[in-house]
């Protein structure tokens, strides 16, 4: 899976370093800047899944930044901010940014709270693809080289768990978990296989050796 890669727009030169060894040992890229005006010219020059914005800068502001963001590049943006007055809160909510993390705060809340947020960019892009599928979410279209295959409403449902979470391995508890959340309805152990059988014998060319949705051994189950 490729990194995800995020822009920290922070000028606090111990939470930058602090923060960028951290997101990058959770398997995060990371490129980092204090400026306002570089902040700009890295989002020009390079592709970033997310944004994390420091919202008073010594040259410029988060607000800004995030106003540009969302106006050209569509990515989610998460404030870190040591201002926890109610006006800056909702401000930047209203321009559109996805989230907010007051100073100082635990970096793996943040690594949840960014994974959450890029969880719900996902559900609501229009076509996600891996190998030869392609799911339109906004419409609940599933194609395989192109030609439409229906997908019951939950092994719909499991395929938009995996696809939230790949290159992570699922164990079975937080498959039914998930799909529990989901569904509203208490999903069981033996229904879960017979979903992931049926899930496998649409979206995989040989079922019997799956390569979309892969088994690891005494742990649960991958998407690549």
């Amino acid at each position: 899976m490729d990194l995800v890669s995020v822009l920290l727009v922070e000028d606090d030169r111990t939470i930058v370093e602090n923060l960028t060894g951290f997101l990058k040992e959770e398997g995060f890229s990371v490129k980092s800047t204090g400026r306002q005006e570089e902040a700009l010219r890295l989002l020009e020059e390079q592709k970033f899944d997310l944004a994390l914005l420091d919202i008073t800068l010594a040259s410029g502001s988060g607000f800004s930044i995030c106003a540009r963001i969302k106006a050209e590049y569509q990515i989610p943006v998460i404030f870190l901010t040591a201002m926890s007055d109610e006006y800056s809160v909702v401000a930047g909510l209203d321009m559109g940014a996805d989230d907010y993390i007051s100073k100082p705060f635990r970096p793996r809340e943040l690594v949840s709270r960014m994974k959450s947020v890029l969880r719900r960019y996902l559900r609501s892009s229009q076509i996600v693809t891996v190998q030869d599928i392609s799911v339109d979410v906004e419409k609940g279209v599933v194609k395989r080289d192109s030609r439409e295959i229906f997908l019951s409403a939950l092994e719909y449902r499991l395929l938009l768990v995996f696809l939230n979470h790949r290159g992570k391995i699922m164990t079975r508890s937080a498959l039914m978990e998930e799909l529990w959340d989901i569904t509203g309805e208490y999903v069981n152990d033996n229904t879960l296989t017979v979903y992931i059988k049926r899930l496998r014998e649409k979206i995989e060319k040989d079922p019997q050796n799956p390569v979309i949705v892969k088994t690891v051994r005494g742990m649960g189950y991958k998407m690549e």
